[in-house]
C-alpha cells in the first residue's frame, strides 16, 4: 500500500479520537516555508525540520519541550501534506545540496533509495552521542543502514500488525471472541487464517464477509516473510520469492473462496463498509485503530477487538535524517537523537498513537500499560510490542512501493473484483512491473 494512503490513514486515525492535530501544508518543497515550531524557543540557533503529513512531533509538544531544555534553540517545522510531493522535492534538494531543512523526515518506503544512492549526502547518526543501537528494533535499525554500516536515519515509528476483528460477527458465526482464543485460531500460519475464514463463512451473518479484500491479505503475508521483493544483495527477486508467491496464492484463494468483501482499501466504499459492519477481520497496525473508530462510529464501540496476526509484519513507519549540507548539522543531530530516544517515542505514542521503533520504550508505562477502550480495553501496548519484536529483518529495495502497488491494483484487485484467473493476472502484472522498472 502506498505511503500516501498510510499518511492519510494515519491522519484520519489521529483525528478519530487518539489525539487530534493538523499538519500545515506549506507547499511542495521539503525545505520550504515554515509551518511553525514549538513556540517556546527564542534562542540563537534555529533548526528547521522537514516533514510530510501529520507527523506528530510538533503536535505532541516535543519541539516545545526540547526548546525548554535548550533555550538557545528554536525549532521551526516545514510541512508538506503529501509524501508524493515531499519525496521528489527532497531528492532534488539532496542532489543540489541546497533548499534543505536541517532535519528531513523519510518514509520507510523511500529509505532504501537513500541508503543505496544518497548515503554520502547524509550524516551517520549511529555515531552521534547518546544514540544507542541496542535501544532500537534490529530490523528497523537495519532499514536505514548501508552495507558498509553507515546509519543515515533514526526511526521514529513502526507499524507492527495484528488482526482487528468484530466480536459480534464472530459470535454469530460460532467462533470464539476472546482475543487470546482468536489469536490461537491462526497462530503461526496464514493458511489457518484462511481456514478460519472458511469456518466463518459457513455461518456468516447475512451480508458479511470474513475479510475486507484480497489485496490486504496479500500485503500482510508479504510483510511477514523473511524476503519480499529484493534479496540481501539488493537484487530484484519478486518473481521467484517464496514469500511473494505465498502471499499471492493465499490472497487468490481468499478471493476464489468468496471470503472477501471485494473492497479496495482507502476508497469510499471501504470506509462505508466499516460503518455497515460488512466484514469481520482486517490486518491492522496501531494507527489503523483510530481509522476504524472514525469510520465504524460509536455504534461499533466494544464490537471490535485486536488479536495477534498469524505472523507479524510491518505496515508503515518513518525516519529522521540530517543532510550533510545543513548549516546546523551538529545541533540537528542532537535534536534527532533526542526526538528518537525511547522516552520521547513513548510520549509520541501516548499523544499521537505512533508506535515506537525503539524497543527500549516498550517497558515504559505509556506503552506497557496502554489500552484502547473502543476495542474492549485491548492491551494494545503489549499486543503491538510483541508483534514489533517478531517482525523479520526483511530486505527492502528502492522500488518496493511501486511493486507492491502494481501487485495490488493491477494484479490481485482483478482477481478479487473481476474473477480474473490468478495465473493470467500474475502474467499481466509482472509484465507491467518489468516495464515500469525497465527490466
Amino acid at each position: 500500500m502506498p505511503r500516501t494512503a498510510v499518511v492519510l490513514a494515519a491522519t484520519a486515525a489521529l483525528a478519530a479520537g487518539l489525539l487530534t492535530g493538523c499538519a500545515e501544508d506549506s507547499g511542495d518543497e521539503p525545505g520550504g516555508s515554515s509551518g511553525g515550531g514549538g513556540g517556546g524557543g527564542k534562542g540563537g540557533t534555529t533548526l528547521t525540520v522537514g516533514v510530510f503529513g501529520a507527523f506528530g512531533l510538533q503536535e505532541a509538544g516535543l519541539y516545545e519541550e526540547y526548546e525548554r531544555l535548550n533555550p538557545d534553540i528554536e525549532i521551526k517545522q516545514n510541512s508538506v501534506q503529501r509524501n508524493e510531493n515531499y519525496w521528489p522535492a527532497l531528492l532534488t534538494h539532496l542532489s543540489s545540496g541546497s533548499g534543505l531543512s536541517d532535519v528531513q523526515a523519510v518514509e520507510v518506503g523511500n529509505v532504501a533509495e537513500l541508503t543505496g544512492t544518497h548515503a554520502g549526502k547524509l550524516m551517520d547518526l549511529g555515531k552521534v552521542s547518546g544514540v544507542d543501537k541496542k535501544a532500537f528494533l534490529d530490523w528497523k535499525w537495519q532499514q536505514a543502514t548501508t552495507e558498509d554500516g553507515k546509519t543515515i536515519g533514526l526511526g521514529t515509528d513502526v507499524g507492527p500488525t495484528g488482526i482487528c476483528y468484530r466480536k459480534d460477527l464472530f459470535e454469530k458465526a460460532g467462533l470464539p471472541t476472546d482475543r487470546e482464543a482468536v489469536g490461537k485460531l491462526w497462530a503461526g500460519d496464514w493458511e489457518k487464517y484462511l481456514e478460519t475464514g472458511e469456518r466463518y463463512q459457513e455461518k456468516a451473518p447475512k451480508g458479511t464477509s470474513f475479510v475486507d479484500g484480497a489485496t490486504g491479505v496479500m500485503a500482510a503475508v508479504h510483510a511477514s516473510g523473511e524476503r519480499k521483493f529484493y534479496d540481501e544483495d539488493g537484487e530484484l527477486i519478486y518473481k521467484d520469492s517464496p514469500g511473494v508467491k505465498e502471499g499471492w496464492d493465499i490472497a487468490a484463494r481468499f478471493a476464489k473462496a468468496g471470503l472477501t468483501a471485494k473492497l479496495q482499501q482507502f476508497q469510499p466504499s471501504w470506509d462505508q463498509a466499516f460503518a455497515n459492519g460488512s466484514f469481520a477481520t482486517i490486518t491492522c497496525p496501531p494507527w489503523m485503530l483510530g481509522y476504524i473508530k472514525d469510520k465504524a462510529g460509536d455504534k461499533a464501540e466494544d464490537q471490535w477487538d485486536v488479536a495477534a496476526a498469524p505472523k507479524p509484519g510491518n505496515w508503515g513507519g518513518s525516519f529522521l535524517t540530517v543532510p550533510e549540507a545543513g548549516k546546523n548539522k551538529e545541533e540537528a543531530a542532537k535534536l534527532v537523537a533526542w526526538l528518537t530516544a525511547p522516552e520521547q517515542q513513548a510520549k509520541l505514542f501516548d499523544k499521537r498513537a505512533s508506535f515506537p521503533s525503539a524497543s527500549a520504550a516498550y517497558d515504559l508505562p505509556e506503552v506497557r500499560d496502554a489500552k484502547n477502550p473502543y476495542f474492549g480495553d485491548a492491551p494494545v501496548g503489549k499486543i503491538f510490542s510483541k508483534a514489533a519484536e517478531g517482525v523479520p529483518v526483511q530486505p527492502i529495495g528502492p522500488k518496493d512501493g511501486i511493486i507492491q502497488q502494481y501487485l495490488a491494483d493491477t494484479g490481485m484487485l482483478g482477481v478479487d473484483q473481476k474473477g480474473t484467473s490468478p495465473d493470467k493476472a500474475w502474467d499481466k502484472v509482472t509484465k507491467t512491473i518489468d516495464n515500469a522498472l525497465d527490466q
